[in-house]
Order: structure tokens, then C-alpha cells, then sequence
């Protein structure tokens, strides 16, 4: 993989020096810790909830699904955003963080026309705290579902 790294950098890098930031930078000096708990639905792939490192928290994505059934909650984008809440705030609990803990968060929406009513949930959950956001359309999301979120928080707040 490292040849393959080097060979598509500019030649302004010496290998020398690609090894010796890929050898301290990319490999992680701790092991991570992985944030698992069943209030929120088990991955449905080879991933987990979440990971911590470093005193950050990283969430993979959050569909709606109930972590009991595992199934899509019924409903519009309103139920389904809602569910999905449920969900980060029990990998957020699991993770000993609060939603003031969230620093970014990535949103997938099955369509932009649901931005409104999903904005409006979103700013309930989130209150006076305001993390940065991207928030794209996409064209297919998991187990067709009409939003997934996905977030990165700081440890402990």
C-alpha cells in the first residue's frame, strides 16, 4: 500500500519522508475502544456503533431502525428522524457524551425536499448546541431509509 501511496503524491515528497510520516502519523500509537450498547440497533455490517480515541468519539451512521425489531420505523421523515435521535443519543450515552459533546455531524437525506421537517428535529435534539454540519442528498441509503447521521463528539462533556 505505501508504494501505491507514493507513487500518486507529487515528486515534491521524498519516500524518505513518505515513510516516515505514514510510520507516525498513520498508524495509531493506542488502540481505539469500541462503543457498543443495545439501546441502539446492532450494526448490520463489519462495523461497529462507534469507536474512541484520543478522547474523541466516532459514530458510524445511524439509520432508523428500532434496535429491538431491527426494523425501519414506520412513518415519514419526521418518525424516522426521530428514531434515528433515539439512536445517537444511546451510542452518545454508551460513550459517556451528551448531544453538547457533538463537534460534527454528517447527514445523508434520501431528498433534499425533506430538509425542512428533518432541520426542525434536528435543531430540537441539538438545542442551543450547534455542531458543524454537511448535509447531502444521496441517491440510495441503507434498507432504502429517508436520512442516516453520522457523528464525531468529544469524550466526557
Amino acid at each position: 500500500m505505501l508504494s501505491t501511496f507514493t507513487r500518486s503524491l507529487p515528486q515534491l515528497v521524498s519516500r524518505t519522508s513518505i515513510r516516515s510520516f505514514s510510520r507516525s502519523h498513520i498508524i495509531m500509537s493506542s488502540p481505539y475502544t469500541v462503543v457498543a450498547t443495545d439501546k441502539a440497533p446492532a450494526a448490520i455490517g463489519p462495523y461497529v456503533q462507534a469507536v474512541k480515541y484520543n478522547g474523541l468519539i466516532y459514530a458510524s451512521g445511524s439509520i432508523p431502525l428500532d434496535p429491538v425489531s431491527m426494523e425501519v420505523v414506520q412513518g415519514g421523515i419526521e418518525e424516522q428522524t426521530a428514531q434515528v435521535f433515539k439512536n445517537v443519543s444511546a451510542v452518545l450515552s454508551a460513550s459517556n457524551a451528551t448531544p453538547a459533546s457533538v463537534l460534527k455531524t454528517t447527514v445523508f437525506l434520501k431528498s433534499m425536499n425533506d430538509f425542512v421537517a428533518f432541520n426542525k428535529i434536528y435543531a430540537d435534539f441539538f438545542g442551543e448546541t450547534k455542531p458543524a454540519r454537511s448535509c447531502v442528498e444521496v441517491a440510495r441509503l441503507p434498507k432504502d431509509v429517508l436520512v442516516e447521521i453520522e457523528f464525531v463528539a468529544v469524550e466526557g462533556k
